[in-house]
């Protein structure tokens, strides 16, 4: 699957705060399997707003976002179920379920992972000691952690990474960096990353501005 973006602009948004935009009001902008995207904007600058455009979240906004694939898409729970994965800046987990908990019901839906694959998942980011541990009772990088480990357990075209790293220290970063990038190469997947300036986690195709 590929994305095709057209004249995208959050209703929410003037003309006048988005004129420098490479992806707002563009005539096409097209986002590749495969590749991975930076897409770099201040505070405030619609880079939220982009992700959830893509992902299908908000529909408060002109122009339109095409799913490019054979056979064409059904529905958008098609979309999100098997090609859009999605890092939220605000985690969205259950924070009265244990950590286990929230990556296991995501994969109820998917499939895409067994048991014994996700423990190893969680494993690798350092918290299997933690996976009976309520999400309410960790802090704000675990958290963060366990969202990315969920993302990862379901098929994807694209993984939407929204400033996914802003709890984290160096060592973490690497560390799900790491492993972000082995699931893409196991996915043949491309990536969506939102940021307040430019980084080198990922071996960037291209780099946009908001």
């Amino acid at each position: 699957m590929n994305i095709q973006l057209q004249h995208i602009k959050p209703l929410y948004m003037s003309e006048t705060e988005v004129q420098v935009s490479d992806i707002f009001l563009k005539e096409e902008v097209l986002f590749e399997k495969g590749q991975q995207y930076l897409v770099v904007a201040h505070s405030g600058h619609g880079k939220t707003s982009i992700l959830n455009i893509i992902y299908g979240s908000n529909t408060a906004y002109q122009g339109a976002v095409n799913y490019v694939t054979t056979p064409p898409l059904k529905s958008p729970f098609e979309v999100r179920k098997s090609h859009l994965s999605y890092v939220f800046q605000d985690f969205k987990l259950f924070t009265d379920l244990s950590l286990f908990e929230n990556i296991w019901l995501k994969n109820v839906l998917t499939h895409h992972k067994t048991k014994a694959e996700i423990e190893e998942l969680i494993d690798k980011v350092q918290l299997l000691h933690k996976k009976d541990a309520l999400v309410k009772n960790l802090s704000l990088g675990q958290r963060q952690r366990v969202a990315i480990v969920r993302a990862l357990c379901q098929p994807f075209d694209f993984i939407l990474l929204d400033e996914p790293f802003s709890h984290l220290d160096t060592e973490n970063i690497h560390l799900v960096a790491n492993l972000i990038t082995d699931e893409l190469k196991a996915n043949n997947a491309g990536l969506i990353h939102t940021s307040l300036d430019g980084d080198t986690f990922f071996n960037y195709d291209k780099v946009l501005s908001l």
